[in-house]
């Protein structure tokens, strides 16, 4: 489960640091006033990023255990673990229902 939670983390840091450059590259390809020469260019610059870098390919996942789903986003716990915490009286704020 770490290696997931390290290839997360690895991958919100690439997007941090090429989010600059994808936006320009995004830019000059999708400005209609530029030549198309230079649109193309701009459009295979932004293929060769690499892809980890892509926000699309960040998944929210648990920081305890590096589940995929059922991640509330709030808290970046899985749906388990965060009733565990709750339940437990670690969540400030959170306490169980009853009516």
């Amino acid at each position: 489960m770490r290696s997931r939670i390290l290839r997360d983390i690895k991958a919100r840091r690439a997007v941090v640091n090429k989010e600059l450059e994808r936006t320009i590259w995004r830019y000059l390809s999708r400005n209609t006033t530029l030549e198309p020469q230079i649109r193309m260019q701009a459009q295979l610059a932004l293929n060769r990023t690499p892809r980890e870098a892509s926000p699309s390919a960040i998944k929210n996942r648990c920081i305890v255990t590096g589940r995929g789903r059922g991640v509330f986003n709030e808290w970046k716990m899985c749906r388990f673990q965060f009733r565990m915490h709750a339940l437990n009286g670690e969540l400030p704020g959170v306490d169980k229902a009853s009516w």
